[in-house]
């Protein structure tokens, strides 16, 4: 039997004793995975060191994706803490109805069962998925890509041997370290022993995956996020916004792409926003519009204003109205995160109810589509897609609905 298949079957046995734990019982586990990821510090930094090593050709911004310092991998394990101090989400009664005829009907919460992870460069990944999964009750099994495999495997190792000396099933973390692209193909149709599959990463993974599985997929993640500075916008806010959503971590899918400025606010703004993003080494691109205002933007192509660039590198676009910005979002829009700057309430307004997306804000950065920024703790991938979850997933999204119906010899 392969690895996959043998993997997913111990998931899939752990699955219902994990169901049924308590509380205490997750919350113990993955305190004891906290202080387990911590000391083993350097073990994790070092395999970490070989996949940068062996990656050296990557961009600079798919670099601090790989990367893990001692802060970041603090972070981790300070995730893993705050889901276990968030509400278990499992047996929580949703709704009670009586009916006429005396049945009692509730809907609860209960876990999905056997969630397949699969996503690329994000070491980070291996922990906060995991600490979602056995928290909201489910079994998971890890499919980090090549580029982080030293990572990934000396996180689950960690994380695997700690969990061996708690309450929890250890089988229900599982992890496949064959990296060979064929196993996601397998690992997608294992309708037998897996319930959901979530693609995190790339373009390519993530519409791979949706179009050739036969497992339930949740769509995660690609992000062309755009921002609208509108013509009643404060321009410092602006400029600080747009910064910050490009160049913090540019190789992040809630990571500024693009940026629609009104007209009447182009020839003050644009030649300073350029400026500061050209300081920090973002290639900047313009429309012929654009570039009538600062003449040295490179010009941007039709094919710019659909690419997710996960760098350094943005495209600006001159638009003559809050219409024009909207039609613009709702072509190119990967219904990710959008953003408006603008002191006017009934444009905000207007924006946030017009915008399709799973994240829309009004004078803030993109950047905080994040499970620990919205109070999640972590979060498992960002959905894009309109079923079950949208936006940030965290412990409610993991699970799904059961009916129980309370009788007293009603029939029909």
């Amino acid at each position: 039997m392969s690895e996959l298949y043998e993997k997913s079957r111990l998931a899939k046995e752990a699955c219902k004793a994990l169901s049924l734990k308590t509380r205490g019982a997750k919350d113990a586990a993955l305190l004891h995975m906290a202080t387990a990821l911590q000391e083993a510090k350097a073990a994790i930094l070092q395999a970490n060191s070989q996949d940068l090593a062996e990656n050296s050709h990557l961009s600079k911004a798919l670099q601090d994706r790989l990367r893990l310092t001692p802060e970041r991998i603090d972070s981790m394990a300070q995730g893993l803490i705050e889901v276990a101090n968030l509400p278990d989400p499992v047996g929580e009664e949703i709704q009670m109805t009586k009916r006429p005829n005396g049945l009692k009907i509730r809907k609860v919460r209960v876990p999905i069962g056997v969630i397949g992870m699969i996503y690329e460069a994000r070491p980070n990944v291996t922990a906060d998925a995991a600490a979602l999964c056995l928290k909201s009750g489910n079994a998971v099994i890890l499919r980090g890509g090549s580029e982080a495999r030293h990572s990934n495997l000396a996180i689950a190792k960690v994380l695997q041997a700690a969990l061996k000396e708690t309450d929890i099933p250890a089988d229900a973390l599982q992890i496949i370290e064959d990296t060979d692209r064929a196993i996601v193909a397998e690992l997608i149709r294992l309708r037998e022993y897996i319930d959901l599959v979530i693609p995190r990463g790339g373009a390519g993974l993530i519409k791979f995956v949706s179009q050739n599985a036969t497992v339930p997929v949740i769509e995660t993640g690609v992000g062309n996020c755009h921002i609208y500075v509108d013509a009643e916008a404060d321009l410092e806010m602006a400029k600080n916004i747009i910064v910050n959503g490009k160049c913090q971590r540019p190789g992040v899918c809630n990571a500024l792409e693009k940026a629609l400025i009104h007209e009447k606010v182009a020839a003050e703004f644009l030649p300073e926003m350029v400026k500061e993003l050209q300081k920090r080494g973002v290639l900047v691109k313009g429309c012929p519009y654009a570039r009538q205002f600062v003449p040295e933007l490179t010009p941007a192509e039709m094919d710019d204003w659909a690419t997710e660039y996960l760098d350094l590198i943005m495209a600006i676009r001159v638009v003559e109205s809050l219409d024009d910005a909207l039609t613009h979002i709702a072509r190119y829009s990967t219904k990710h995160s959008e953003a408006i700057v603008t002191n006017n309430y009934f444009t905000a307004k207007r924006f946030t109810e017009e915008v399709d997306a799973a994240a829309v804000y009004v004078n803030a950065s993109t950047r905080f589509t994040d499970g620990g920024e919205f109070g999640l703790g972590a979060e498992i991938g960002i959905s894009t897609q309109k079923m079950h979850a949208r936006g940030p997933m965290g412990l409610e999204e993991l699970t799904t609905v059961k009916y129980v119906i309370e009788g007293e010899g009603q029939i029909r």
